[in-house]
């Protein structure tokens, strides 16, 4: 199932750093409060501005790319500095409608992350679960945001130096793509990583491990750090719907996707003819709000799992009764944290981090994941963690992807523009980067930490440790302690604040009651600060709604082909 696949990566992945739009508690405005964002204003429109012309007049040149056109956008490096020659070539690609007689126009979508290929999730067939009736109505339109993928120049945690000391294979990129970025750095050699470090000699080890990443990330991708927030790609999403002959854009964005249209529609408020917000991120929240929130939400969708696991699985369950699934899921965290379970191939095995990330990754679609979970506790309680290794690595093989459209070469600019976009990452021509061909871990911690300013003393997270505990045990902890890769890294603008896009069309939010990734309160919370916004909900589990549910895409498809309103109080039930 694509969607099972592309959705939960992106979906972890898009509030793994917890909270694409908060900020630390030290420095923050509180809830509420407006942390000094002013007022989007159609008298400041940003593209206004005579030096982004030609980045809004350059028009898109389609080439054939195997069963979609793809073209190349350029964008400028430094909104404030449009003319200094330093751009990001964003990749986009479209699927036509086959329908032309009846097209309405392009329907631009982002898939989540931060860090998702747009190209790729397009190319995987996420279009499919557009629905028949947008599809037809539709060209849908996706892109690799700024750093992202394909995006020249693109953000790597990876230097040529650590490719060299390790023969080629260079260092892993260096964040976790499951809730938190924590490194897996021991306190003493052979132990697993601490889940809540309490020590002093573990609390410094983690400490340490972000540090490094940190520090490999500034060093690979310096020069990009500043430049990769989402505000700026909400302009880069305005140019592209100019690119594309807009007057207005329509849009769909799942989980971090609804950050960038909730950035868009509060800089271009009067330039959203539909917009759709599904798994949605509340502005409003700061970092440890964020943090504690979707951890109790994982938490809650295992024990949902434990609940429910008959249900959807049958007899294929790791036990009889849900208080036979609880203990069997305790039984192998204490395993894990005391010693490494087995794996295949692996000399490091399956760490309590490990476990917590297959767990995780596993609440996204239940019913597409939960019978693969099952099997995979119950080998691991036979001693074996392979399968359980596979779905925290996400190392799937039954999507039926060959992987042949990553070989396709894609088009340079087409505008004639110059830029610096083909140096290295590090833009300074030393060629110290090393750029992999998934670089969607260090675009979740470049992105995240950028938009996220976190508190700058290491006390703010060891403080916050024990009410993440009581309200998400090694859910929470954990990521907390993974919040530090962002202690040090460069500030955003973003303040925590309630959202200002007056104008904005009708904004339709989707939420769903189970969902761990952006707790259904969240989605309550930004409906309810659109001028005019509008909820519906899902009442399942899992994350996100528009694409699993038949209710669900009815509801969204006729308010994004005919803008039809969705009545307060509306809820789908699968």
């Amino acid at each position: 199932m694509i969607r099972a696949l592309v959705r939960r990566r992106t979906l972890v992945i898009a509030l793994a750093a917890l909270g694409a739009t908060s900020l630390a508690a030290c420095t923050a405005a509180g809830p509420g409060d407006d942390g000094g964002r002013p007022r989007s204003s159609a008298a400041a429109d940003p593209a206004a501005r005579p030096e982004l012309r030609r980045f809004y007049e350059q028009r898109l040149t389609w080439r054939p790319c195997g069963d979609f056109r793809c073209a190349a956008l350029t964008v400028p490096m430094d909104y404030a500095r449009p003319g200094d020659g330093r751009t990001f070539v964003l990749p986009v690609a479209k699927a036509a409608t086959a329908a032309a007689d009846q097209r309405i126009g392009s329907l631009v979508y982002n898939p989540g992350g931060p860090g998702e290929r747009g190209v790729q999730a397009l190319k995987d067939g996420l279009a499919d679960e557009l629905g028949k009736g947008v599809r037809e109505r539709f060209d849908i339109v996706s892109f690799d945001p700024r750093g992202v993928g394909e995006s020249k120049p693109a953000l790597t945690c990876r230097t040529k130096d650590a490719d060299d000391q390790t023969g080629g294979t260079g260092s892993t990129e260096s964040t976790d793509s499951t809730e938190n970025t924590e490194s897996t750095e021991s306190t003493d050699e052979g132990s697993p990583a601490p889940l809540y470090p309490r020590s002093d000699a573990e609390r410094a080890a983690v400490l340490a491990g972000a540090r490094e990443t940190a520090e490999s990330c500034a060093k690979a991708s310096g020069p990009l750090l500043r430049h990769v927030g989402t505000r700026d790609a909400a302009r880069d999403l305005d140019v592209l719907r100019a690119a594309l002959g807009e007057r207005q854009l329509t849009y769909v964005g799942w989980s971090y996707g609804t950050s960038l249209g909730t950035s868009y529609a509060e800089q271009f408020p009067r330039r959203v003819r539909a917009m759709v917000l599904d798994g949605a991120v509340d502005p409003s929240l700061d970092w440890r709000q964020r943090v504690i929130g979707q951890s109790k939400g994982f938490r809650d969708a295992v024990e949902e799992y434990a609940r429910s696991c008959a249900a959807t699985v049958g007899d294929g369950c790791p036990g009889a009764t849900p208080e036979e699934i609880r203990a069997l899921i305790d039984r192998l965290l204490q395993r894990t944290q005391r010693e490494s379970l087995p794996v295949k191939d692996s000399a490091e095995g399956l760490d309590a981090e490990g476990f917590v990330a297959a767990l995780s990754l596993s609440m996204y679609t239940p019913e597409a994941q939960w019978q693969g979970l099952s099997e995979a506790l119950r080998a691991a309680d036979a001693g074996d963690g392979t399968k359980l290794a596979a779905l925290a690595t996400e190392d799937e093989s039954s999507d039926g992807q060959d992987g042949q459209d990553d070989q396709e070469e894609q088009p340079g600019p087409d505008d004639g523009t110059t830029d610096a976009s083909d140096e290295p990452a590090d833009s300074d021509g030393s060629g110290a980067s090393a750029v992999p061909e998934d670089n969607s871990e260090a675009a979740l911690t470049a992105i995240n930490c950028l938009d996220v300013p976190h508190p700058r003393d290491e006390r703010a997270y060891w403080d916050a440790l024990p009410a993440a505990d009581r309200a998400a045990g090694v859910y929470g902890t954990s990521s907390v302690a993974g919040e530090l890769v962002c202690k040090d890294w460069p500030a955003g603008p973003e303040r925590p604040h309630r959202v200002h896009a007056d104008g904005v069309a009708p904004v339709l939010v989707v939420g769903t009651a189970g969902d761990p990734a952006t707790p259904y309160a969240e989605a309550v919370s930004l409906a309810r600060q659109f001028p005019g916004g509008m909820l519906l909900s899902f009442d399942a589990p899992g994350h996100t709604g528009y694409g699993r549910d038949a209710c669900v895409d009815r509801k969204v498809e006729a308010y994004l082909i005919s803008l039809t309103k969705v009545r307060p109080g509306t809820t789908c039930t699968p």
